[in-house]
Parts: C-alpha cells; sequence; structure tokens
C-alpha cells in the first residue's frame, strides 16, 4: 500500500500525460520543474515514474522517459513503400511489435532539390529527423526528412560464378537467405567472368519452377584462394573501400605536426603496447610516482593519443569520407580503415623515436586508485618504445628482452604499480564482469585458415584497457564542465522484459535474482560468482549477456550501464573511429588548443545525427567481421563432412538448435527435424527444446558432440547431426516447475499447449549423412540465424 501523499504532489494521470504532451526529451529534472516538486517529493516522483513504467503507461531510455511506443527524433528507417500519393513511407529498422505494438510509419518529406546524399528511395536504409503529427485514420503517424541515405536499394544478386562446362555458369548466391537460390548465367551474359570470381547479377527473370536467370554487370575480384573471402562481406555490406581523389591529395599534401602551438614532451618516455600483429599505433602511455605530498603513495598517469583532429579538419574531403566509413573494419586478412594510410600508418601512428603531434591527458590518481584531476594539452611527443603485450607482461614476470630490460624499472613497474591502484577503483565500482572467450583465426601466409586461438588475457591488456577508460571519462567530464556538446558512449540498463526473462531462467537453475532499488551491474556480477567454476558458468554467463542492451553513440548522456559510469566519451582512437574524432575536436574548442576545433555550427541536434550514422556502421562492421570469420570456418570445414566434433548449444529457436564447436568456435545449426524421433516444445524461459515423451531436454549451453553434414563456405554456413542424448536429469522436477509457472494463464481447450511452449515435431533420426541437400538446408540456417538474439554491453577495445 503506497504511503498517502501531500496533495500538491501531481497524480499519475497528471505525469503521463504531461509526458505524452511534452514536445521534446524529457527527464526528472523538466518533470519536477514542472510540478514545482523539491528534494524529498523528488524520490517520490523516481519511485512513481519507475511504478509507470514497469505498468507500461510510459517508458524509459536511460535517464529519459516518453509515451510509450514513440520514436526517437532521430531514427534509422528502412523505406517500404509509396502511399496513394505516391509519397514514400519508412518503417524503424529495429521494432519490436511484440513488446511496442504495430509498427509506426513515417511519411518522407522530399524537397524539389534534395542535397547530396539525401536522395531517396524505395528499398534505401536512411537516417531520418522525424516529428509526431495527428494521424487522423492516415496511413503516417509521423513525418521526417531524409538527413542521409546509408544503404541503397540492392537491385543486384552478389555471389561466386561457378562456371559449367559446356559454357555460360551458374551463381551462387553470398547471402544466407538466398542460399540455395542459384541463377543460370548464360554464356552471352557471363561478361567475362571466370570461375571463382566474386560478380554482382542483375536478374533477369525469375521461374515458378527451375533456376531464374541473370547477367554479370560487374568483376568485383577473385576468390581463389581464402584471402579474398573478406571482399564478399565488404561488397554485400556496401562497406567503402576507395578514398575520394580529393582526401588522397589532403593525405599525400599533409605535414608531420611542429612544435608551434604545442607543449614539448619529446623527454617524457611514453610508450604503445599493443597486439602484435597492431598496424597502427594511436596511444601511448606513462606513469609516475606523485610527488605532491598530498597525494603520498599516489601516480600521475598520462595518455596520449595521436593528433588525428590537426590532418582531419571538420567539413575536408578527408572528414566526409571518415564520417561514411564511420569506423574501420577488421577482417582476419586485411583493415578496411577509416582513414588513408598516409594518415592512419604515418603521420598519426606513434612510432618510436619520431615526433608525433598527440593530445595528451595527465590524470592524478590517490593511493585509493580514485582520479583526482585531470588536465589536457596538446603535445609534441616521442615515443620511448613500440611494445606488444605478451613482451611487456613477460617483462614483468621476470624474462624481460633487449628492449623492455632498459624500460623494466622506469618505466614498465610504475605502469603496473599504478595499474595496481586503479584496479582498486575499479573493483569498488564493480562494472559488469562477463566472462565470455574471444577467439582469433590465424591465417597461413596464403591467406588460408592456420588455427583459431583464445588469446590469453594478460595483465598488460587490463591495464591499457583501465587507462583508456580513465581517459574516456576524463575527456567527458571535461566537455561537461565546459558546456560543449560531444558525442557520448552509451549502454542502457536492460529493458523490464529482458530482466524478467532472466528473473524466470535463473528460477529453473534455483537461483535467486533479488532486484531491489536500482538496477546496477552488481546484481548481475554477484549471479555470475555464484556459478565460477560450475558447469553453468558458460550457459549463465550467455544468458546474462543477451539479457544486455546493446552500447551505442548518443549526443544525450545516460550513461554507461556495462561500465557503470555516470558519464562516458570515446577519445581514445581518433584514428579507427569517428565519434573520438569528435571528442578531440571538441576539447579543442573547449580548451582554445589551436586548430581542428569543433565548428560553431555543431549542435546537439547535428551531433545526434552523426551518433545515429556511427552507430550504424559500428553494427555493419560488426556483422561483416563476424560473417567472414564463419566463411573462413565454413572453408577450414568443407573437407571434413561426417567428422565429429565437441560443441556446445550457443543458441535455441524454433528452428532447432545452435552448437559452438569449442576447437575452432565455428556455429551451425542441428534442424529441429532431425533430433528425433517424437515432438520437441521450444521452452523459452529455460532456452531449451524439449522432447514430449522422453522428457529429454536439449539446453544452452550444454556440452554436446555432433557430427559435421554439410559446409557451405560461399554462405558460411554449417549444420550439423546431434550424436548426444538429450539431459533427462531432474526431469520431472522441471516438468512440474513448468506446470506450476504455466498453471495460471494454460488454454483449457483439448490439445493446448502451455503459454511460452511452442510444439514442433521432430522426423527419425539421422543416420550418416549419405548426401547434402544445400538448397533447403542452408536456407533454414540463415533463417534461424536471424532468430538468434543477444545483447552487446560494448566491452570496450583499448577504450
Amino acid at each position: 500500500m503506497n504511503k498517502k501523499r501531500d496533495s500538491s504532489f501531481p497524480t499519475r494521470d497528471a505525469i503521463v500525460a504531461f509526458v505524452r504532451a511534452y514536445p521534446g526529451k524529457i527527464g526528472t529534472r523538466e518533470i519536477a520543474r514542472e510540478f514545482g516538486l523539491k528534494n524529498a517529493a523528488r524520490v517520490e516522483l523516481k519511485r512513481m515514474l519507475r511504478e509507470l513504467t514497469d505498468e507500461g503507461a510510459i517508458a524509459k531510455k536511460g535517464r529519459s522517459v516518453h509515451e510509450p511506443a514513440t520514436l526517437p527524433p532521430t531514427v534509422l528507417v528502412d523505406i517500404a513503400t509509396r502511399d496513394a500519393d505516391g509519397e514514400l513511407i519508412a518503417v524503424p529498422t529495429e521494432w519490436d511489435e511484440a513488446t511496442q505494438g504495430a509498427t509506426p510509419k513515417i511519411r518522407i518529406h522530399v524537397p524539389r532539390r534534395p542535397l547530396p546524399g539525401t536522395a531517396a528511395g524505395v528499398g534505401d536504409r536512411a537516417l531520418l529527423r522525424i516529428e509526431k503529427i495527428e494521424n487522423e485514420g492516415e496511413l503516417a503517424s509521423y513525418q521526417g526528412r531524409v538527413v542521409r541515405v546509408l544503404e541503397s536499394a540492392r537491385t543486384r544478386l552478389l555471389g561466386i560464378y561457378r562456371a559449367l562446362p559446356n559454357g555460360g555458369g551458374r551463381l551462387i548466391p553470398v547471402d544466407k537467405k538466398q542460399a540455395g537460390r542459384e541463377l543460370n548465367i548464360a554464356a552471352s551474359d557471363a561478361n567475362g567472368a571466370e570461375d571463382g570470381d566474386l560478380v554482382s547479377v542483375d536478374l533477369i527473370r525469375t521461374r515458378g519452377y527451375g533456376l531464374g536467370s541473370g547477367k554479370v554487370k560487374e568483376r568485383l575480384g577473385s576468390l581463389a584462394s581464402e584471402k579474398a573471402v573478406s571482399l564478399i562481406a565488404i561488397h554485400s555490406h556496401d562497406i567503402p573501400q576507395a578514398f575520394s581523389r580529393d582526401a588522397l591529395k589532403e593525405a599525400e599534401a599533409a605535414k608531420p605536426a611542429t612544435l608551434q602551438g604545442r607543449e614539448d614532451w619529446r623527454d617524457v618516455p611514453l610508450v604503445t603496447i599493443d597486439p602484435p600483429d597492431a598496424k597502427d599505433h594511436d596511444d601511448a602511455v606513462y606513469a609516475e610516482l606523485d610527488p605532491d605530498p598530498n597525494n603520498a603513495g599516489g601516480y600521475i598517469v598520462t595518455v596520449a593519443i595521436a593528433d588525428v583532429a590537426f590532418y582531419v579538419r571538420p567539413n575536408s574531403a578527408l572528414d566526409r569520407d571518415a564520417l561514411t566509413r564511420g569506423n574501420s573494419v577488421y577482417f582476419p586478412d586485411r583493415v578496411v580503415p577509416m582513414l588513408p594510410e598516409r594518415i592512419s600508418n604515418d603521420l598519426c601512428s606513434l612510432v618510436p623515436g619520431e615526433p608525433r603531434g598527440a593530445l595528451a591527458v595527465r590524470m592524478v590518481i590517490g593511493a585509493d586508485g580514485r582520479k583526482k584531476s585531470h588536465t589536457f594539452h596538446r603535445i609534441l611527443m616521442r615515443s620511448a618504445a613500440k611494445l606488444n603485450y605478451a613482451q611487456a607482461q613477460s617483462a614483468i614476470d621476470g624474462n624481460p628482452d633487449d628492449t623492455t630490460g632498459p624500460l623494466l624499472e622506469p618505466i614498465l613497474k610504475p605502469l603496473y604499480a599504478a595499474y595496481a591502484q586503479v584496479k582498486l577503483a575499479r573493483d569498488e565500482r564493480d562494472p559488469l564482469d562477463l566472462d565470455i572467450p574471444e577467439r582469433k583465426i590465424l591465417l597461413k601466409k596464403d591467406g588460408t585458415v592456420d588455427r583459431v586461438i583464445v588469446p590469453q588475457r594478460l595483465d598488460a591488456h587490463k591495464l591499457i584497457e583501465e587507462f583508456m577508460i580513465l581517459a574516456n571519462v576524463a575527456a567527458a567530464e571535461m566537455l561537461e564542465k565546459k558546456g560543449l556538446p560531444l558525442i557520448y558512449r552509451v549502454h542502457d540498463e536492460p529493458s523490464v522484459e529482458k530482466v524478467h526473462n532472466l528473473q524466470e531462467f535463473l528460477k529453473t537453475l534455483d537461483m535467486p535474482f533479488a532486484k531491489a532499488g536500482v538496477l546496477r551491474p552488481s546484481v548481475f556480477n554477484r549471479v555470475l560468482s555464484q556459478v565460477k567454476g560450475q558447469d553453468s558458468e558458460p550457459l549463465v554467463n550467455e544468458v546474462v549477456l543477451r539479457s544486455q542492451a546493446q552500447a551505442e553513440y548518443a549526443a544525450e548522456n545516460y550513461g554507461h550501464f556495462g561500465l557503470n559510469l555516470r558519464r562516458y566519451a570515446h577519445f581514445t582512437s581518433p584514428i579507427r573511429r569517428y565519434a573520438d574524432l569528435i571528442v578531440h575536436r571538441a576539447l579543442i574548442r573547449a580548451l582554445g588548443l589551436g586548430e581542428g576545433a569543433l565548428p560553431e555550427t555543431e549542435t546537439v541536434e547535428t551531433l545526434s545525427e552523426i551518433s545515429a550514422q556511427i552507430s550504424a556502421t559500428e553494427r555493419r562492421a560488426m556483422k561483416a567481421e563476424r560473417e567472414t570469420s564463419d566463411r573462413l570456418i565454413a572453408h577450414f570445414l568443407a573437407d571434413k563432412i561426417g567428422a565429429t566434433f565437441r560443441g556446445r548449444i550457443s543458441g535455441v529457436t524454433r528452428a532447432g538448435l545452435f552448437v559452438r564447436l569449442t576447437e575452432t568456435g565455428a556455429d551451425g545449426l542441428i534442424p529441429i527435424r532431425t533430433l528425433g524421433t517424437e515432438y520437441f516444445n521450444y521452452d523459452e524461459a529455460r532456452h531449451a527444446l524439449v522432447g514430449t515423451r522422453s522428457g529429454a531436454m536439449h539446453r544452452l549451453g550444454d556440452v554436446v558432440d555432433v557430427r559435421l553434414v554439410e559446409a557451405a563456405p560461399v554462405a558460411g554456413a554449417l549444420r550439423f547431426e546431434m550424436l548426444s542424448e538429450g539431459n533427462t536429469a531432474q526431469r520431472n522436477r522441471r516438468r512440474e516447475h513448468a506446470r506450476s509457472n504455466d498453471a495460471a494463464d494454460r488454454p483449457r481447450h483439448p490439445g493446448a499447449k502451455p503459454s511460452g511452449v511452442t510444439k514442433f515435431k521432430s522426423s527419425k533420426k539421422l543416420k550418416a549423412p549419405k548426401k547434402a541437400k544445400p538448397g533447403r538446408n542452408a536456407r533454414q540456417a540463415a533463417k534461424a540465424d536471424k532468430a538468434r538474439a543477444g545483447g552487446n554491453p560494448g566491452k570496450p577495445k583499448k577504450g
């Protein structure tokens, strides 16, 4: 029962009405100001807002609240159709009808003379600036203008050309969704394509039966070796490879930085610590004991970052190309950089012995590990050494080499001592501590897969990561203090629905998940600590990861949930991330550091548009990198059909089970129809498929043995056969638990299924495979792949 409120306190209806009528972003501060609430009344207001959110009366995004099922002012959309008047109609790319209701429609206003990059059509993906309109029975509830077209409609297919003996050939599509739908290419339509070429093809005609026909429009490269496999992802995701002529001219004309307008830090022994195969070295570190007697036992940590803003000026050709890319993309065999090599690998690479311009932050760390203060400086530096992680760690562990030996006492030991202090504050902050192994594909000289490894995570990695996080926080704090707009790196707390699903899952493991008050990462860390070292540890880590939101960029701050930070920005990698370049420019403007500052025309509104765009390019890069790894591994396993492997169930869907192989990390599908001779229930709460007759359960995280039945290297798809029996332990207890949970809402008519459980019929168990049918199974794998869910809290990659 709620305690009695003061008569002057607004009613729930009044608060909901105000939220729905407010035209912009709104939070507790705006609501309190509107109703004149102060001090203790604000605490009650926050409690009421939580209640309204849980009930669905309002929706929450970070620290802002809004009318449920509404769109933000800047939104990524797919242009779906035209209305009766010929106007373009778009829908948001991310919208869940199950929880948010019917998908809203957006009518696009097209000016007579569209600006470059804003001319859109049906099938395009674009960034819109929108506003809500009175519906009055019309199709659209929003209207908007195009800020930028990000992806044009695909009128062509991308695939591998396979020549036929009698002339002409076939197109093998690279898209999993198109897998098995080959096209016939007549000899006269091959346009000189050779066997193994990656080509784009115009569809000539399709047939109800038999193959459709196509015409080769362009040869994009040869896939005769795995070294070119990344070309598929580059072209299928429209990742720009070539820089504009003007951008290359600007890069070649650029001159090395000098002391003009800079502090001389060339005698400070900053060092770079990177992976052994790193091409660019854009961050350097140094630590020393603080001589200030008021900070006894404290350290001064310096992080210096390449001064990219000095070379890439706002609205220049280099700037336009960098914004289009948004970030660098990293494949096992190549890097598609955000900036030309003259900038990224030369002028902005902090190589030893060479003077380089940098933006540095000098942070005073107390004995308790907390940052006490910080200052930013535009400097000319000279790196003292280029080290890799293992090299630095080996020196600290007592095995220095010729390079690290002289650096051990004056440089490396102070760095590790400072890290030990910073770690105290990090542990107290208690950020989300997931243990998800990251695999790396190692290639041979000819570009083929050598092996897949899980790199050891050393203290050297953690040292650099924590120093970069500190620098990123300092940048955000400085810009907020100066009142300048910036791009934040934000990570929202998990949604109410995802937290509820996690609670239901943990109940099946007899694990409590008591959420009292404000949700914090420590709540999840307590769960993770309970399963440390147990068989269920990988399973629980995976499910907790999937409960998280995805990190993104935004001009409005709502904190970083995973890192448990109130404010966070990306400052430490402007060579490979456009967001960092914006932050550098803002610092230069805020502190009066000279040329390359953020223009006065950049506002929260314009930075919101940039944030949405680079969040989209980041997701594009992640998807392209993942697909390339899938193709490389499928190519590696293609000659191992019939072999057996040990793996772990990594996904459970209505279409079947995904299994990740232990040795290579490869993911493949086991179609549900091949699991056995009985019906299987899809139990969403348990993340499992359960046999109705035997009770055999195949659950997310289970260790299983599988046989490889089919490999489709071009699409990156694998299909397995299950060899392990389902787990029947504690079957009766789990069934009773399911009955008690479902009794309240179970339909009563004959043959009804429990709520949240879907029933499927499995075919007879497969015997040893004779001959795979690539088409249908690959398409089924693609369809199920789309059903996999998961969040990514945005673990920092060196900051």
